[in-house]
C-alpha cells in the first residue's frame, strides 16, 4: 500500500506525536476494505503511539459506513472519520488527522482556535469528496481541525465513488459537498474562516471590525493568485507595509491539475504550487487577509489614499493598490445552466468526474482544456461527447489525436448549446443546434462539463477603472491603470496571454511600478 519512501516520510511525521492515537476500522471482504486494513496496519507499525483496532465487533459498528476508519485521540477523545480509503489528495488529510489527534500543534491562529473551542451546540459534519479533487482536502482538513479542537464537533470524509447510494439519494453531483446535522451546508471549496462565519453568527461582524481597525498600508494587493503572490513578495522585499486581501489564496490555480509549462519545474499540480506560493509569501511581513472579497476600489481625493471596500463592510486604505483578482470559468449562459449547477452542470472534471462513473457526459469546448477534460473523463465515464461551437477544434494536435483514438469519445463541431434539461433534481439531457443544418438535437446524459475559457473578475470595478469591452483592466507598461496609485496584474488585465508564469511576472512588474510611484510621492 505505502512504498518504502512514503513509509519513511510518514514515520518522520509520526515522530511528532506526543499522545496516543487509535485507528479503528470497520471493514468487510471488499477489496477497498482489505486495502484500508493494510493501510492502517502499516501506519500502526510506524509509531508506538498509533494502535490499530478492529471495530467490527464494537457497539458502534452497525452505525458506521463500511469500509471506514475512525481516528481517535486518547488524550482528548476527539474523533475524525474517513469513509473510504483516504489516499490520493486525501492522504495529506489523513496525515494531518493523525498529527492533530496526537496533540501536534495546529497551524491556525490562536484566535480561531479559541473561536472553535467556544462554539456552542453539537455539530455533525459530513463531506462528500472524490480522491482526484484538489479542493476537497482544504475543506476536509478545516473540518477535521475543528473536530480536533472541540469534542462537540464530529466530521466524516466520504468518498462519493464508494458510497454511490448516498450520493444518489442526496443528489450530490459536485464535490466537495458538506452536510451539517443532515442538512446541506456548502458546496465547493470553503476555508475555515468561511465555515466559522456560517456557524458563528457574530464572526463576520467581528472580522469586519478587526479589518476596519487596520493601519493604512503602503501597498495592498487585492487577489491571492500567482500575480498577487508575486506582487506581495516584491513589495515586502522593499520593506514597505504590505497587505494582501483575497477571497481565497491561490485563485484559479487551485482548480488546475497538471502544470507542465512552469519553467524550471517539469511537472506539478495546482494545489502544490498554491501551497508553495503561500509559504513563500508568509516568509515576509505580509498581512494576509483571506476569505474577504472586494466590492469597490476608489481613490479618496481628499486623503490621496486608495480605499478598498469589502463585502463585509470593512474598508482598507492604502497608498497604492495592485488588482490581481484573476478570472473564473466562463459560463454557457443558456437556460437551465444555473438551475442545474452542482446537479450535473460542473466546471472541474478532476473534482467531479468520479461522481459520473459509468454514465454519459458532455464537455462543452474544443480548446485544450476541453479536450484534456474529455481525455481524463474517458477513463471514468461510459461516454464523452465533446461539443465545439466552431467548425474545427482549437486544441493542440497531440491532444486531438489522443481524444479521437478513444473509443468512448465523440466529437461534434459546429454545435451551439442552447439549453440544459433536467427533471428538477438533476441533469437529464442537453439541447444543441447544428449550426450548419439548423437542426436541433437532444443528447441524453448525466453531466455537463463546461470548458469554454475564462471571464475576468472585474465587475466590481465597472465605472471606476477603465476596462476593455471584455471586462479586462487596461494597464500600461508598468501595470498602471486609469486611476493614479492603482495598478493591476495577471489574468484580470488585458494581457493577451493567460499563463501562470506570465501572471507572476506581471505581478512583479506591477509591484515595481507601484514602488516607483510611491517614492515619487510627497509625504
Amino acid at each position: 500500500m505505502l512504498d518504502t519512501n512514503l513509509q519513511a516520510q510518514l514515520k518522520g511525521y509520526l515522530d511528532n506525536l506526543t499522545t496516543p492515537v487509535e485507528l479503528v476500522t470497520f471493514t468487510d471482504e471488499s477489496p477497498k476494505a482489505k486495502e484500508l486494513t493494510q493501510l492502517v496496519t502499516q501506519i500502526a507499525q510506524l509509531s508506538p503511539l498509533v494502535s490499530a483496532i478492529d471495530g467490527n465487533n464494537t457497539e458502534q459498528a452497525p452505525a458506521e459506513r463500511v469500509p471506514s476508519m475512525l481516528v481517535r485521540s486518547v488524550a482528548t477523545n476527539s474523533e475524525m472519520r474517513f469513509a473510504g480509503l483516504p489516499m490520493g489528495h486525501e492522504f495529506t488529510s489523513l496525515v494531518m488527522a493523525l498529527l492533530h489527534s496526537g496533540s501536534h500543534p495546529l497551524k491556525i491562529d490562536a484566535e480561531q482556535i479559541e473561536q472553535v473551542r467556544n462554539l456552542e451546540g453539537d455539530f455533525v459534519f459530513e463531506t462528500y469528496i472524490s480522491l482526484s479533487c484538489q479542493n476537497c482536502p482544504d475543506v476536509v482538513q478545516a473540518l477535521n481541525m475543528m473536530a480536533a479542537i472541540n469534542p462537540k464537533i464530529k466530521h466524516t470524509m466520504i468518498d462519493g465513488s464508494l458510497f454511490q447510494t448516498e450520493v444518489f439519494d442526496r443528489d450530490i453531483m459536485a464535490v466537495p459537498s458538506v452536510y451539517l446535522n443532515g442538512e446541506s451546508f456548502s458546496q465547493g471549496r470553503v476555508s475555515l474562516t468561511d465555515i466559522l462565519n456560517k456557524v458563528d453568527k457574530n464572526a463576520g461582524a467581528r472580522q469586519a471590525k478587526a479589518l476596519e481597525n487596520k493601519d493604512n498600508y503602503d501597498f495592498l494587493v487585492v487577489g491571492g493568485g500567482p500575480a498577487g503572490a508575486a506582487a506581495a513578495i516584491y513589495a515586502a522585499r522593499k520593506g514597505i507595509n504590505t497587505g494582501l486581501v483575497a477571497d481565497k489564496f491561490g485563485g484559479q490555480v487551485s482548480d488546475t491539475m497538471a502544470i507542465e509549462n512552469f519553467i524550471s519545474v517539469k511537472a506539478t499540480e495546482g494545489p502544490k504550487l498554491v501551497a508553495s506560493l503561500e509559504e513563500h509569501v508568509r516568509e515576509y511581513d505580509v498581512d494576509i487577509m483571506n476569505s474577504n472579497k472586494a466590492n469597490s476600489v476608489k481613490r479618496n481625493q481628499a486623503t490621496g489614499l486608495i480605499e478598498v471596500s469589502l463585502e463585509n463592510g470593512a474598508v482598507l486604505k492604502s497608498k497604492s493598490v495592485v488588482l490581481a483578482t484573476g478570472a473564473r470559468w466562463r459560463e454557457m449562459n443558456v437556460p437551465g445552466e444555473h438551475e442545474y449547477r452542482g446537479k450535473g452542470v460542473a466546471y472541474c472534471p478532476h473534482c467531479d468526474g468520479p461522481l459520473f462513473k459509468g454514465k454519459s457526459v458532455a464537455v462543452i469546448g474544443g480548446g485544450n482544456s476541453g479536450i484534456e477534460a474529455a481525455i481524463d473523463l474517458a477513463g471514468l465515464v461510459e461516454q464523452v461527447t465533446v461539443l465545439e461551437f466552431a467548425d474545427t477544434l482549437r486544441a493542440d494536435d497531440v491532444l486531438v489525436r489522443k481524444a479521437k483514438s478513444l473509443a468512448n469519445v465523440t466529437i461534434i463541431t459546429s454545435a451551439q448549446t442552447t439549453e440544459v434539461l433536467g427533471d428538477g433534481r438533476r441533469v437529464t439531457s442537453l439541447r444543441y443546434t447544428d449550426r450548419l443544418s439548423g437542426t436541433e438535437h437532444d443528447l441524453a446524459l448525466a453531466g455537463i462539463f463546461v470548458q469554454i475559457g475564462l471571464v475576468p473578475n472585474s465587475e466590481f470595478l465597472q465605472g471606476d477603472i477603465e476596462l476593455t469591452n471584455r471586462g479586462e483592466i487596461i494597464t500600461g507598461s508598468a501595470g498602471q491603470t486609469s486611476v493614479a496609485g492603482v495598478f493591476a496584474a495577471g489574468d484580470v488585465t488585458n494581457s493577451p496571454y493567460k499563463q501562470i508564469i506570465i501572471a507572476m511576472g506581471s505581478g512583479a512588474n506591477a509591484a515595481l511600478g507601484a514602488f516607483d510611484y510611491l517614492i515619487r510621492q510627497e509625504d
